[in-house]
C-alpha cells in the first residue's frame, strides 16, 4: 500500500508534491509533541527563536518528505527540469583537477536530488558515482528505494565495512562518492565535536577517505525553491569547497565538517531538517566529556 502511495505522488506536479507535503509538516508537528519538542529545543540550541521559524521548518520538512519518491520516480527530463546551478566554480576546479571527488550532502533542502544532479550531468555511467547509504529498516521499501536512487547510474555502498571499501575503491578508481555528513555514525567511527555549541558524534570517514585518496571535498545543497526562473518549482544546486583542508586528524575534521555545516545551514535554516536526532548517543559510545564552568 505504501509502495502505491508513493508511486502516485511521483505522478503529481511538483507543486502539488510541495503543496501536500507543506500540509503534512504541519500536521506532524501538531500531532506529535516529540517531534514538535525536537525540533523546537535544536532550533533554540542553534539561537533561533522557534516560535519565528519553527511552523516554516515543519512545511519544508513536509516537502522534503513527500519530494524523495518524486525525484526516485520521475524521468530523467523531468528531474533536468527542475534542476539549476548556482554556482559551479567549485565543482568545475575539482573536475579540473583529475582528483576524486568526495560529495557531502547534509539534511539541507532536498538532499535525494543532489545524487541525481551529479550523475545527470558529470558522473554518468561509466563514470561512477558511489554514495554511501542506511538500508531502509522497513524490508518491503528497499527495493522502490534502491530502484529510485539507481535508476540513473548512481551506485550505492551500505552504511557498514564493506560500504566504505566501496567508496575507497571508488575514490582509487577515480571516481566520486557521496555521503551525508551530519548522519549520526556507529561507535568508533566519530568523535565528539561542537554542532551549534553542543557536542555532537560526528562522523569522520570524510577525512580518512580525502586523506588516504587525495580527493577533493565539495558540500552539494539542492536548496528548495518556489519559483525557478518562472518554470514553478525546483531545486538550485549550491556547491562549496571547503573552506581549509582536511588533515586526517579526526578531532580537527570533526569540528572542521561542523563548521561548514553550521555555515550552509545558517544560509537556509528553514530547511534543515531540525528534528534528526543529530546529539543522539549512538550504542557503545561514551558521553562527551563535561565541558568546565
Amino acid at each position: 500500500m505504501l509502495r502505491v502511495l508513493l508511486r502516485l505522488i511521483a505522478c503529481l506536479p511538483l507543486a502539488w508534491v510541495h503543496a501536500l507535503g507543506a500540509a503534512s509538516g504541519l500536521l506532524v508537528y501538531w500531532a506529535s509533541p516529540s517531534y514538535r519538542r525536537r525540533l523546537r529545543t535544536h532550533l533554540a540550541q542553534a539561537g533561533y527563536d522557534p516560535r519565528r521559524l519553527a511552523l516554516a521548518c515543519a512545511r519544508e520538512a513536509g516537502k522534503q518528505a513527500l519530494e524523495t519518491p518524486w525525484v526516485w520516480l520521475r524521468p530523467a527530463q523531468d528531474l533536468r527540469r527542475v534542476l539549476q546551478v548556482q554556482d559551479d566554480s567549485a565543482e568545475r576546479a575539482a573536475l579540473a583537477s583529475g582528483r576524486p571527488i568526495i560529495y557531502m550532502t547534509p539534511h539541507l533542502g532536498c538532499f535525494e536530488i543532489c545524487a541525481q544532479y551529479c550523475v545527470l550531468t558529470h558522473w554518468a555511467p561509466p563514470r561512477a558515482l558511489t554514495a554511501l547509504y542506511r538500508i531502509p529498516k522497513q524490508p518491503a521499501l528497499r527495493p522502490l528505494v534502491e530502484y529510485g536512487r539507481t535508476r540513473h547510474g548512481v551506485r550505492l555502498a551500505p552504511a557498514n565495512l564493506a560500504g566504505v571499501r566501496l567508496l575507497l575503491r571508488a575514490l582509487r578508481q577515480g571516481g566520486a562518492v557521496g555521503i551525508l555528513p551530519d548522519q549520526v555514525p556507529s561507535q568508533g567511527d566519530g568523535v565528539w565535536a561542537p554542532f551549534f555549541g553542543r557536542p555532537a558524534y560526528t562522523m569522520t570517514l570524510p577525512g580518512r577517505l580525502a586523506a588516504a585518496t587525495g580527493a577533493e571535498v565539495l558540500f552539494i545543497v539542492g536548496e528548495r525553491v518556489r519559483d525557478l526562473n518562472g518554470r514553478g518549482p525546483g531545486f538550485r544546486i549550491r556547491l562549496q569547497a571547503l573552506s581549509e583542508p582536511f588533515r586526517g586528524q579526526p578531532e580537527h575534521d570533526a569540528a572542521l565538517l561542523n563548521r561548514e555545516l553550521e555555515r550552509l545551514i545558517r544560509a537556509q535554516p528553514t530547511q534543515y531538517l531540525w528534528a534528526y536526532n543529530r546529539y543522539r548517543l549512538p550504542d557503545g559510545v561514551a558521553p562527551p566529556p563535561r565541558q568546565p564552568i
